[in-house]
């Protein structure tokens, strides 16, 4: 499991991807005889839509019980404390290697930590979290 997986984890995203894919058939495997109206037997359930999760509700309900004022809409280490995940120097430069961050910004931690916070959100918005679009530009 990777870091940013870990954020999607704790923001309780892509729970359910795995429950609702359907399995892949055996490839010596007859094909089925069932009639459309009627599934196989055995036959994984339809997949359903995944609902958003709502990111900005869970991060503020978090940030008004942490004893912090942290910052999570503009930073990423607030953003990372909020998740109880690791915001150190060396984490965040896990993470940005992970997300595929320039080399030109890893030798600078503000530059690093600006386009880390833009694209985490990013990324988060694109697995299925509700993150505004003001966060995102």
């Amino acid at each position: 499991m990777g870091f940013f997986s870990n954020i999607l984890a704790k923001l309780g995203i892509g729970k359910n991807n795995e429950a609702t894919a359907a399995p892949a058939p055996a490839p010596n495997e007859a094909p089925s005889t069932a009639t459309p109206a009627a599934p196989a037997p055995g036959a994984a359930p339809a997949p359903q839509a995944v609902p958003l999760v709502d990111v900005v509700g869970q991060l503020e309900q978090r940030a008004a019980a942490n004893s912090q004022k942290l910052n999570w809409r503009t930073s990423i280490v607030d953003l990372l404390k909020l998740l109880d995940i690791d915001s150190s120097l060396a984490a965040r430069k896990e993470l940005a290697t992970e997300l595929g961050c320039p080399a030109d910004l890893m030798g600078d931690s503000a530059s690093m930590n600006i386009w880390l916070h833009k694209t985490v959100l990013a990324r988060i918005a694109a697995n299925g979290g509700n993150v505004p679009k003001d966060l995102l530009d």
